[in-house]
């Protein structure tokens, strides 16, 4: 027995515009796509259900290609500090926070952006002594690069004597003139912290996870690629809370990406078959070749434009960056090795032109914004995937313009020229650095428009709108090696799909953001409805 979708557009995503009529499903694949009367009359003794919707948009179930479910979760959970728009409101809020803390409790913040403040400083330790001096502290950036933590924190991580300790490769401990520890740590350097935070148990991550997957079910997302096996007390606790809180009852498609240095427990739990669970599946080995432009410790051929003598740093050496690809290359698997800056793209597309896949499965570069003309024509000339998040340029812009100067623009977020030459992209958020409705990424892949002045920024590399759905269908399912079997509505593939209320191909691309989410429906099951009575 099966179910018969109708009554709105249903776009396959095979080719632009190709719209049909209706689809039928059984259990979690589409059988058959076509008119409502050869569909009704073809599988009249098998229709259990006729799900009519009423002049919606039908699509193939969105994917986000990059994103971290576990701390999307945790972001909804904890104090969000992303809309702030100064240091004093920061501080505003964490003391309003402070009086609910028990003695020895964390108070833990996300998300906030000091080049979004008017002015753009970086708080000290000292302003959050003042108000919490007796609770440790921190407070995660929004790049997710760094971090501020108060005194107390630093002593439980026992930075006792700062102007002994020396800076962790790939990461700085930001010093004032004399000397002293700030408060401020930078990409590795924000594990000294970090490790010295209570472990959460399972059951906690189970909850967080289960948080995130009902809000991302309801933003019309069906699956997404996740990294997040290598922070919260290791692999099997936190797979293990995967495979509990996704399931039959709690469905969602989340590919996993293998941090490297959980790669010999994921070996063992099945990754050299790159095995999966039925929603939960293992993916790519993760790498980091270098850091963010907020904090300017992304890796750029030149120096910052904005900060002579400093061009950031690589997490890794060359030769620890080859050695871990080639350890991934034992087992025959891909790497997903996050990229921002030129000079760590070149690094990394260099490397992997050296050290090939011997199989079907595809290399992912993360981020990939800064391009140079070498790099470009190396990552021509890879199967690599990049995976993109439009949303950087609405959040960006214009301050990137300053880190960056004029002339790196040229090949800056350079989406277009990627599609133009023949390079796969795939599109996510990056949540919860950015906002994961797909619908914010589809808009600002089409607008490029910043978020804060308004403005529409590089627009010789904006996307039209079919192909900026394509980054979160097609692209996503490329990006794992499903695009035999997922991302488009045709015969054979899942029953994944996204249906919204609008027609996404017929509305002002500004208005891109307001459309809204009607239902989620992942292997044929409806998952998320926005109005219950209306099915």
């Amino acid at each position: 027995m099966g179910k018969l979708w109708f009554g709105g557009p249903i776009y396959t995503m095979e080719q632009e515009d190709i719209v049909v009529d209706a689809v039928f499903t059984q259990r979690n694949k589409i059988i058959a796509i076509g008119t409502y009367e050869y569909l009704y009359h073809t599988y009249y003794n098998e229709i259990e259900e006729a799900i009519h919707l009423q002049g919606k948009t039908m699509l193939p179930g969105f994917i986000d290609s990059h994103l971290h479910i576990v701390w999307h979760g945790e972001k909804l959970l904890r104090l969000d500090l992303s809309a702030m728009q100064s240091a004093d409101e920061v501080l505003e809020a964490l003391s309003n926070r402070s009086v609910h803390l028990s003695k020895g409790e964390w108070l833990v913040g996300e998300g906030w952006n000091e080049n979004h403040w008017e002015e753009p400083l970086i708080i000290h330790k000292s302003a959050l002594d003042e108000i919490i001096p007796d609770n440790p502290v921190m407070l995660s950036r929004v790049c997710r690069h760094a971090v501020l933590a108060n005194s107390k924190a630093m002593e439980l991580a026992k930075i006792d004597y700062p102007n002994n300790m020396e800076d962790p490769q790939g990461g700085v401990i930001i010093r004032d003139n004399s000397g002293e520890t700030t408060g401020y740590f930078l990409d590795t350097a924000q594990e000294l912290i970090k490790q010295a935070m209570p472990s959460v148990s399972q059951a906690y991550l189970e909850q967080v996870i289960s948080i995130a997957i009902s809000d991302l079910t309801a933003k019309g997302l069906v699956g997404g690629h996740s990294e997040d096996l290598n922070y919260f007390g290791g692999f099997e606790k936190t797979y293990r809370a995967f495979t509990n809180a996704i399931n039959e009852e709690n469905k969602f498609k989340a590919h996993l990406l293998v941090h490297h240095e959980v790669m010999q427990d994921a070996i063992q739990a099945g990754l050299g078959e790159l095995s999966s669970e039925q929603y939960v599946e293992l993916g790519a080995i993760k790498i980091f070749s270098d850091g963010a432009l907020g904090g300017r410790t992304a890796w750029l051929t030149n120096d910052y434009s904005d900060d002579k003598g400093n061009c950031g740093f690589n997490i890794h050496s060359t030769a620890e960056l080859e050695r871990i690809v080639q350890d991934a290359r034992k087992y025959r698997l891909p790497v997903a090795v996050h990229a921002i800056g030129d000079q760590a793209i070149l690094e990394v597309a260099s490397i992997l032109k050296k050290y090939p896949l011997p199989n079907k499965w595809r290399d992912r570069i993360i981020h990939g914004q800064i391009l140079n003309p070498q790099s470009l024509q190396l990552l021509k000339e890879l199967p690599a995937i990049i995976d993109i998040q439009p949303s950087f340029v609405a959040s960006d812009f214009p301050w990137v313009i300053d880190r960056l100067g004029e002339k790196r623009l040229d090949l800056s977020y350079a989406w277009k020229t990627m599609l133009a030459n023949g390079i796969h992209c795939a599109g996510g958020s990056d949540a919860p650095i950015e906002e994961v409705n797909p619908l914010y990424g589809i808009e600002a892949a089409v607008l490029r428009k910043s978020s804060y002045d308004g403005k529409r920024y590089l627009t010789k590399e904006a996307l039209s709108i079919f192909e900026a759905v394509q980054l979160y269908t097609t692209g996503s399912a490329y990006a794992i090696n499903q695009e035999d079997t997922r991302g488009l509505i045709a015969e054979g593939y899942a029953a994944d799909f996204t249906i919204i209320d609008q027609d996404i191909f017929h509305v002002n691309p500004h208005d891109i953001h307001r459309i809204g989410v009607e239902m989620t429906v992942i292997d044929g099951e409806i998952v998320y409805v926005k109005n219950p009575s209306s099915t």
